[in-house]
């Protein structure tokens, strides 16, 4: 079955329906979302949204901010247009009925993060994540342009019959009904979040498989930057706690990271202790629990008292508290997780891939703005600024497109592809995947440990290509196969790069190279 659209949206997190928003005044739009609508990374952002909208604030402020968090890699344009765009879109989001924490003055009840030299976070308590989903599917659900496809696993990028650099013209899609249809986008929008899942240890949710990086390498697109993995440094300690973040605005408003023992240590790492950028705060929590042997440390709110607590973090409370920790009292165990990928799918400022056709924003694209670090609450930001811009662009590569017939593409064949009666290969492949990758690619890297997880990895996708064409195509297959790409992207791009900088520490080079020659690690599908 096929069905064609203006617009194909494949993801439902802030990038993607603030895109669909936008394109919807100029044609039709499938939004299409893995599982049901509104599970995204979007949806667990706790901290909120950084953009200058205090008296005392400026851009440049905000930008010098985000250019020293990037350790000297982010591109000052993508950044300028970041930060300006910004409180723009905040309006919008506004108008659209989102609601932000206000004093009792009237004004925004601004927060500060980690690596800000403002107050400029603003949030919605410390669910943002949750009720920018909410303001922005209701106005989605207003537009009778846009339609949803929920439970829906996109395989690969439809290409036309072109030779390689042909256009691609939508995605080959998994549908409930268990059969592979086929969508036809005029553009194709790749907003798939994240890819979290391909580490051990995440607090992203079980979408996060880098579906998008992986799908757009395949069809040959530049991935630049895989190497920068955000790890957060605080995410809850507890045997029956799955990826529940503990968010960087509770260190922003006075929290303490302690030892077992109750001593600080952050003084010893860096001058703005608690609120040193996210890479080093991760790296002095990795380096205490190996020098102590300690499972996890601690970060302590108790000295602010339960009313403050109670009223500025309700959802953090009351989450510890489900997990008999009342962080009024005592302090919350924490560890570091995989959090956020800073690399991904190389954009132009209006989120155009290389490969025509092709668009990639949010967490997914590799703009330029995060460098080699993202600063703090710049990602839900990005995704509502790059939303905006893609969607112009985008709008008028469609109208110009407007009448012409789709090129010849190939349906999907699935072969001799029959039911799977050997599971367990995709289940002993996943864990196996991302425990080399926690074990040999995570906070601190060594040539060797890379060299290891490159063979594996070479091993293990080869073996996962072997199962994918054999069986009848499954989300959890689809999911194995991606991770196991962006795992090898991940490991290539820290072999290639022969210092530490930013998120990309390695004992064999611990040092910064020179700024002034430094580059994005740029990575494309051979014969592509």
């Amino acid at each position: 079955m096929e069905q064609s659209f203006d617009f194909l949206v494949l993801g439902g997190g802030v990038s993607g329906l603030s895109f669909a928003l936008k394109a919807a005044a100029h044609g039709s739009v499938a939004v299409l979302t893995k599982r049901a609508r509104g599970e995204c990374n979007t949806v667990y952002a706790q901290g909120g949204i950084a953009a200058v909208l205090a008296p005392d604030d400026d851009f440049e402020a905000h930008i010098q901010d985000t250019l020293t968090a990037g350790a000297g890699l982010c591109h000052r344009d993508a950044v300028e247009a970041t930060v300006r765009d910004g409180p723009a879109r905040i309006r919008e989001l506004v108008k659209l009925g989102a609601g932000f924490d206000r004093r009792q003055d009237g004004e925004w009840d601004l927060t500060r993060e980690g690596g800000h030299s403002k107050r400029r976070v603003i949030h919605a308590g410390d669910i943002t994540g949750r009720e920018l989903e909410r303001a922005l599917l209701t106005a989605c659900d207003e537009q009778p342009h846009i339609q949803f496809f929920p439970d829906a696993t996109a395989l690969d990028l439809v290409r036309d019959r072109a030779p390689p650099g042909g256009r691609v013209l939508g995605a080959y899609v998994l549908l409930p009904d268990g059969k592979v249809h086929t969508f036809i986008g005029g553009t194709t929008v790749l907003a798939t979040g994240g890819a979290g899942k391909v580490y051990l240890y995440t607090s992203n949710p079980d979408v996060a498989t880098g579906d998008g990086v992986a799908m757009a390498f395949r069809a040959g697109a530049r991935v630049a930057n895989m190497e920068f993995y955000q790890f957060h440094p605080t995410c809850l300690f507890h045997p029956e706690a799955k990826s529940f973040l503990i968010s960087e605005a509770l260190r922003g408003e006075g929290g303490l990271l302690r030892l077992k023992s109750g001593d600080r240590f952050m003084e010893r790492y860096h001058p703005l202790r608690e609120l040193a950028p996210r890479d080093i705060v991760a790296r002095a929590i990795d380096a205490e629990l190996k020098r102590t042997g300690n499972d996890c440390v601690f970060l302590d709110m108790t000295h602010l008292g339960r009313a403050f607590v109670m009223e500025r973090f309700p959802n953090i409370y009351a989450t510890c508290k489900e997990f008999g920790v009342d962080m009024a009292v005592q302090p919350i165990p924490v560890v570091p997780a995989a959090h956020y990928m800073c690399g991904g799918v190389v954009t132009d400022l209006h989120g155009r891939t290389d490969v025509p056709g092709l668009y990639a924003i949010g967490e997914v694209s590799c703009t330029g703005l995060h460098g080699a670090n993202r600063l703090a609450s710049n990602s839900l930001l990005e995704g509502l600024v790059f939303g905006h811009r893609a969607a112009a662009a985008a709008a008028t590569e469609v109208k110009e497109r407007r009448g012409l017939s789709t090129p010849p593409h190939r349906p999907w064949d699935p072969g001799a592809a029959v039911a799977s009666d050997e599971s367990v290969v995709v289940t002993q492949n996943w864990d196996e995947v991302r425990r080399l990758m926690w074990n040999y690619v995570g906070i601190v890297r060594t040539d060797k440990r890379l060299q290891r997880a490159r063979r594996r990895l070479e091993m293990l996708r080869e073996e996962i290509r072997d199962y994918y064409w054999r069986f009848e195509v499954t989300r959890d297959v689809v999911e194995l196969r991606n991770i196991a790409d962006v795992a090898w992207l991940i490991v290539e791009c820290a072999a290639r790069r022969q210092e530490s900088r930013g998120l990309h520490f390695t004992l064999d080079f611990p040092e910064r190279g020179n700024d002034a020659t430094a580059q994005d690690t740029v990575v494309r599908k051979d014969g592509a």
